[in-house]
Parts: C-alpha cells; structure tokens; sequence
C-alpha cells in the first residue's frame, strides 16, 4: 500500500515543479524589448494622426508618414548620405580628441593639487563661457571647414571626462596605494596599477554624457557656418520653410548620438567586465 501511494505521488510532484519552473512569457529582455516596441509604436501613431486630430496645419508639425516621405527624397536628392557622413566624421574625430584631452588634464590635475589650484579657476572659466559663442570666432580664424566644428564639439567633451577623472584620481584607495608603495612600486607603477583602473567606471561616465554632448557641438558648429552637414540642411530647411526636413535632420542627428552613445557602452563592457552590475540598471 506504501509502495502506491509513492508512485501516485511521484507524477503530481513532477507536475508541480514544472509548473513552478514556468515563467511569463513576456518577461526578463523580452518583456522590456516588447515594451519599448509598444511606446514606439504609440508615439508614432500619434504622431501619424495627432496633428490631423488637432488640425494642426503640416508646416508647424507634419505627420509621421509626410516626414518618411521627404526623408526619402532627401536621400535621393540632397546627399543626405553625405551630410551624415560629415557630421558623423566630425563628432567622432571632436569625441575622441576632447576625450584625450580631458583624460589628460584630469590626470594631471588629480595627481597634482597644487596645479589645480592655479589651473581650475581657467578652467571653470572656459566652461561657463557659452561654446555657442566661440563657434563663429573658430569660423573667423578656421573658415568654413571642418575645424571649427570640431573644436567646439572638443570644448564641450573635454569638461565632463576632465571632472569624472579627477574626481576618481583624487578618491583612489589609500591603502591600495600604500600596499604597492611597500612592494617598492614606481610612480608609474602606482598610476598604472592603482589609479588608473580605479578611475576608469568614472572614465566611462565621462564619456557616456561626452558621446552625446560632442553631436550637440558639431551641430552648434554646423549651425554657425558652413555648407556641408546636418547642421548645413537644418538652416536649409528652416529657411525654406520646410518642416519635415527639419525632423528629418533631428532624427539623424539623434541616430548619430545613439551609435555614439552605444560605441561607448559596448566599450565599457568590454574594458570594465570584471565589475559587478546591478540586476535592473536604467540603461
């Protein structure tokens, strides 16, 4: 009687322990790819028919199927390519230049108290002067090229990945540096074995916000002078009166930023993968 009422209890248990083992179907990466695709799907509905609910005329907010419309001629017809190209050229060259610069300084003024204290109050100076007035004097000395653009995109990465490095030299561990110090470590040995590593997450704060503030500074750059770049066909359009190529512009100059902004985070994971993460993280 025993031995029976084991066996009937044997399938009942197996039932269960599937049933515990089941999950949602949208849950976890699917469930969040799914709601991102839902609040995409309903901007652009709105966005589709919002304007003709309001009777909203199209030259102050176009629907969503007018500006697909002229992104395709703008494609086929005014070297939309080539306009993204140039400003993708120029974010990156301004991110990668104002990055090294701002590491640079960071690190200097981070192992040095002394040479902040002489340097910072330029340098607060130099950040809170507005970038948008340097663009046309970069175009006076430069001209109509590319530099003008990428100086100003250089001024405004350089200040958030200067003050993250600094911060993160200035808050290393002292007694990782002492333990190195009594294995009779170089100075270059500390920096490269302690402090460096230690200010990398920040490093990579830096440049997360650095990546999307470098498309704002070419834009500005674009915006002042010149005749080539989605800055060039954001006044074009504006002048013609012709909204939907405005938003046009916007969304590829949104694009570069997101790619941007992507290179960064899949450089962290690759750099800083030994680091623990969170289990939800907002990004």
């Amino acid at each position: 009687m025993a031995v029976s009422v084991s066996n009937e209890a044997a399938p009942v248990a197996t039932a269960g322990g599937a049933k515990a083992a089941r999950r949602p179907f949208f849950s976890g990466r699917a469930g969040t790819v799914f709601g991102s695709v839902m609040v995409l799907v309903v901007f652009l509905a709105a966005w589709e028919w919002g304007p003709g609910l309001l009777n909203m005329p199209e030259f102050i907010l176009p629907k969503f199927s007018r500006v697909a419309e002229e992104a395709v001629r703008m494609w086929q017809n005014s070297d939309l390519l080539m306009h993204s190209g140039i400003t993708a050229f120029e974010v990156i060259v301004g991110f990668i230049l104002g990055a090294l610069l701002g590491l640079m300084v960071g690190v200097v003024l981070g192992l040095s108290p002394t040479t902040e204290s002489i340097l910072s109050p330029y340098i607060l100076a130099l950040q809170i002067a507005p970038k948008v007035a340097f663009a046309p004097l970069f175009v006076m000395w430069l001209g109509y090229t590319i530099y003008p653009k990428i100086l100003v995109a250089i001024l405004i990465v350089f200040f958030p990945v200067m003050i993250n490095v600094l911060s993160a030299v200035r808050t290393v561990d002292p007694d990782m540096v002492n333990l190195v110090r009594t294995l009779n470590a170089s100075r270059w040995q500390i920096f490269r074995l302690v402090e460096f590593p230690s200010a990398l997450p920040a490093l990579f704060s830096g440049l997360r916000i650095a990546s999307t503030l470098a498309v704002i500074g070419v834009t500005v750059g674009e915006l002042v002078g010149g005749n080539l770049g989605l800055g060039f066909l954001l006044v074009d359009g504006e002048g013609q009166g012709n909204t939907s190529a405005v938003f046009v512009t916007i969304a590829v100059l949104t694009l570069i930023g997101i790619v941007a902004y992507a290179g960064v985070v899949w450089a962290e994971k690759r750099v800083l993968h030994y680091l623990p993460r969170a289990a939800t993280t907002t990004v």
